[in-house]
């Protein structure tokens, strides 16, 4: 081998492995069969990409529906053998051969045009079809006559292909080698030196076909002759080169051309045969042996081999040829449907992204030429997205506004691509985008505003009612979440009156409601979801407390104490309809509970006092007269609406005199008319009786030495009934928040000495009631008009009697006040 070889086989691998970077497109070229994991080229490098993006982008090879060849190192960015690669399987006589693909990255959506050049090494060698070739040569054959010898086949392309043929022995014959315009070499055998059969009848050679490649290869083949008798001509045919055209779809049987020769002998020396090598694609024609009809006899494919150049051997039985070629140009039908190839995808894609995005990226392959392989592609209407053509054969599918996945959680996505040819073919595709949820709507409540109703004296923990508020959004975006926000009611916080339930929106009451203490209040309840931020909406609760009848009246007059007793006072000269008193009662309760009605359940002559059943004003329906007892007892009973309905019981006691010395008589039994026990021990009726004793010695005494004083006054007799204070039927508070009319007043003067106590009344309103109290020290005096002599100076022996008498009454009283008041309890 020459220095001057090998430095040219030098340069061309250098070249072979260049690599060029031309707008998102990388070129390499390599030699064939290079080892299983050989490096072809830092692609990274040569796209400016570092490898984190191609990690990053889970960076990957798209081939299509061809073999992979070349795999992608993520890791060191580079490209490199996964299988062993034959050019000549690959590609044939093709040149110049080479793997297109594309190499696809995400977040974002990116490809690359990536072409690897695939040359040819020197593989292969020259083959003929047949290993031996025989011919029958007339002896007078001519000197120049041609024979025509079957041509070798290399699978090398350019240099390493079919170069040269050499025949040995060169007696009789020398080799001719014609090139033709598409850099086929044909090969002949022609006769230089005649032949002679009585010498040599059988002539062995051998052809030996050589390529250009280093090493150089070589495939031989013997050729055998008979030399034979008379026949010097051989057949010619009309034509050196035929063409013809067919449609890839045409039917078997179809006749594509004639071949026509001729051969001026005469016999079975000017019969002509014709044949077609086998290795020219002699399975798919056929020609007739005798006729020269070129016949259809297999299936053609334009997308597979659009052109067949066919030699025709023409023969006579002399054994004299000619060869002529037959072109055939097969001609494109729409016959391939667009092929639909997802390259990348997007399974789900949030409901907040920008109009524009990639969510697909198709390649779409169309076999067919011209029209018949030019795309179109759709999409379904009423969907959301677009799709635009990148390049000629990829497509992306991508957003043409935004998405709300409230409206539609899913797409489904019919790609429809259609070629141009005629009748036009279609093929599609459907794709299937789940749109995720993104929080971007707050909950909603069913109603702008709630209200409620509880009734009073309810149980702590009793569900009043449900707010209820949804969300469009879904899963935990929608996960309504309810909380009683911060306020406080009448100063407390609103949390001890009501709580909420987190999750289902019941409201319950915390605390035993009072519509006399509070009779509505309200809050605002919070509707917040799970998303990430939360969204919220609140809502007004208002709670209104429902009166219960729960409260009996409560009477304010005349006042009940256990130790006081009082007694009003009607003239024997009252007419009927006088006004004895009012019996004055309220309700905390509202509405019909706190209506109330007056009756009178027990009295001590009922024909003689009614009660007003609105009013409670008690009045006379009769003229007093004198038969009627002094003391009346009457017992009003006082009752609400409400349903139960409550009542209250109170004793009215009356009497009926003209002045209060008449009736002094009667008070002392007045506090008899209760129930004694019946357990009454000996000693407490002793005790009374010795007590009874001393306290009528006691008073005899002071009458006695007071006989004188008390002639010209009214005898205020001591009562044993206690002094209260004591409001007349009409009367007033202080604070003017009752219903009496006018204020009474009452000044009491009191000294250790009883003729010095003193009681005035104001002249407002009635007088007629009489007041004792118990507890008291000293005895209540009215003055009706002048001083008596009370007040006049005392002798030192008058002062001292009275006054020790005084002690010795008081002492008596008091015992027996004690004995009575046990005897009542």
């Amino acid at each position: 081998m020459s220095i001057r070889t090998m430095k040219w086989q030098v340069l061309l691998f250098i070249f072979a492995l260049s690599v060029s970077v031309v707008h998102g497109q990388v070129s390499y070229s390599i030699p064939e069969e290079m080892a299983k994991g050989a490096l072809i080229g830092n692609i990274a490098q040569d796209l400016g990409l570092g490898v984190e993006r191609l990690k990053s982008g889970k960076a990957r090879i798209y081939t299509g529906n061809t073999e992979e060849y070349i795999e992608l190192k993520r890791e060191r960015g580079v490209l490199l053998i996964k299988d062993r690669i034959d050019r000549e399987s690959l590609c044939g006589q093709t040149m110049p051969c080479a793997l297109h693909f594309q190499m696809i990255l995400e977040n974002p959506m990116e490809f690359y045009t990536v072409t690897v050049e695939i040359t040819d090494t020197n593989d292969n060698p020259p083959t003929f079809e047949r290993g031996e070739m025989k011919y029958e040569i007339s002896e007078s054959a001519l000197s120049g006559a041609r024979f025509v010898l079957e041509k070798a086949v290399d699978d090398d392309v350019g240099i390493n292909g079919l170069n040269s043929y050499a025949l040995k022995p060169s007696d009789n014959f020398a080799l001719k080698t014609i090139s033709r315009g598409d850099g086929t070499k044909h090969v002949e055998m022609v006769l230089q030196k005649q032949l002679d059969r009585e010498k040599h009848e059988h002539i062995s050679l051998i052809l030996t076909a050589l390529d250009g490649g280093e090493p150089q290869l070589s495939g031989t083949m013997q050729i055998r002759i008979t030399v034979l008798d008379v026949n010097d001509n051989p057949p010619v045919c009309s034509k050196p080169e035929y063409k013809a055209s067919v449609a890839e779809n045409a039917p078997v049987g179809t006749v594509i051309t004639t071949v026509r020769a001729t051969d001026i002998d005469k016999g079975n020396n000017g019969k002509v045969t014709y044949m077609i090598p086998k290795s020219a694609a002699g399975n798919i024609f056929v020609i007739d042996a005798d006729g020269g009809v070129l016949t259809l006899m297999g299936n053609l494919d334009y997308e597979k081999r659009r052109l067949y150049e066919l030699d025709v051997r023409v023969s006579d039985q002399g054994g004299l040829s000619d060869a002529c070629k037959v072109i055939v140009d097969v001609t494109d039908t729409n016959d391939n449907p667009p092929s639909i190839n997802i390259m990348s995808k997007s399974n789900t894609v949030s409901e907040n992204v920008t109009p524009g995005t990639v969510v697909t990226m198709l390649n779409i392959q169309d076999p067919d030429s011209n029209d018949n392989g030019k795309v179109m592609c759709v999409l379904n209407e009423n969907v959301p997205f677009s799709i635009k053509s990148t390049t000629n054969s990829f497509f992306t599918v991508l957003t043409d506004r935004y998405l709300d996945r409230e409206r539609s959680y899913e797409y489904n996505i019919t790609v429809t691509c259609s070629d141009e040819g005629v009748p036009s073919l279609s093929s599609s595709v459907t794709l299937t985008l789940q749109i995720s949820d993104v929080n971007d709507n707050a909950p909603v409540f069913e109603r702008s505003s709630y209200e409620a109703y509880i009734v009073e004296n309810n149980t702590p923990g009793l569900s009043i009612f449900t707010v209820k508020a949804r969300d469009a959004d879904w899963n935990q975006n929608a996960r309504v979440s309810y909380i009683l926000e911060d306020s406080s009611v009448n100063g407390v916080p609103v949390s001890s009156y009501v709580s909420v339930s987190a999750d289902s929106g019941v409201i319950h009451a915390v605390r035993s409601f009072d519509y006399e203490q509070i009779k509505d209040f309200q809050f605002r309840v919070k509707a917040q979801d799970g998303g990430s931020p939360p969204l919220s909406s609140n809502v007004t609760v208002k709670i209104m407390i429902q009166d219960q009848n729960d409260n009996p009246p409560q009477v304010l007059y005349p006042v009940q104490t256990g130790g006081s007793l009082v007694a009003e006072m009607v003239p024997r000269s009252a007419d009927m309809g006088y006004l004895v008193t009012k019996v004055v009662a309220v309700d905390v309760d509202s509405g019909q509970n706190a209506w109330l009605s007056y009756k009178l359940q027990k009295a001590t002559d009922r024909a003689l006092f009614e009660v007003g059943l609105q009013n409670g004003e008690i009045r006379t329906i009769r003229q007093v007269t004198d038969k009627d007892a002094v003391k009346q007892r009457l017992t009003v009973v006082v009752e609400d609406n409400g349903q139960p309905s409550r009542s209250a019981t109170v004793i009215v006691n009356v009497v009926v005199a003209d002045s209060f010395p008449e009736v002094l008589s009667e008070f002392t039994d007045f506090t008899h008319d209760k129930e004694y026990n019946d357990n009454l021990t000996f000693y407490l009726v002793l005790a009374l009786a010795v007590v009874s004793f001393l306290f009528i010695t006691c008073l005899v005494v002071i009458i006695s030495v007071k006989i004188y004083r008390w002639r010209q006054s009214r005898i205020l007799y001591h009562s044993n009934l206690p002094v209260i204070p004591y409001y007349p039927p009409r009367y007033s508070d202080t604070l003017g928040t009752g219903t009496l009319q006018h204020v009474y007043n009452y000044e009491v003067c009191r000294t250790t000495d009883s003729r010095k106590s003193d009681c005035k009344f104001g002249r407002a309103g009635s007088q007629n009631v009489l007041i004792m109290d118990p507890s008291s020290t000293g005895t209540m005096q009215r003055i009706q008009s002048e001083k008596s002599i009370l007040d006049e100076p005392d002798s030192p022996l008058e002062v001292r009697v009275p006054k020790l008498l005084i002690q010795i009454f008081v002492i008596s009283w008091s015992l027996q006040h004690g004995i009575l008041m046990n005897l009542e309890g």
